[in-house]
């Protein structure tokens, strides 16, 4: 399993533990929502869960709950500008298709014919 964070990520991980004054790292996974199917979550971490792992890069850490490692896996995490907006986005391999206003997906399907979660 690897999930990479691009330094642009990194350093936007730092700002926002640093306004918080807390935590070890940003908390991402993916939740049943809209109208493809999932949204990704973010939240700063304080802690390592039972059943989560870290990914490190460029000093800053992504924690994953187990539940949502194959939906992430060989996903690119960045932080972009567009225009006046700035967020976070991956670049993720297991997205099949996204909606129209881009804040929900479809996982593809696996070979058994289910999503990947």
């Amino acid at each position: 399993m690897t999930i990479t964070l691009t330094d642009a990520a990194a350093k936007q991980i730092h700002s926002q533990i640093a306004k918080r004054g807390a935590g070890i790292g940003l908390r991402v996974g993916v939740k049943s929502v809209g109208c493809s199917g999932f949204a990704y979550t973010y939240e700063v971490a304080d802690e390592l869960r039972a059943g989560e792992q870290r990914f490190e890069g460029h000093d800053a850490a992504l924690v994953v709950a187990s539940q949502n490692l194959a939906a992430l896996d060989g996903a690119r995490f960045d932080f972009v500008t567009e225009g006046l907006k700035q967020f976070f986005k991956f670049d993720n391999p297991n997205v099949g298709n996204t909606c129209g206003c881009g804040e929900s997906f479809s996982l593809k399907a696996s070979t058994n014919g289910k999503g990947v979660l």
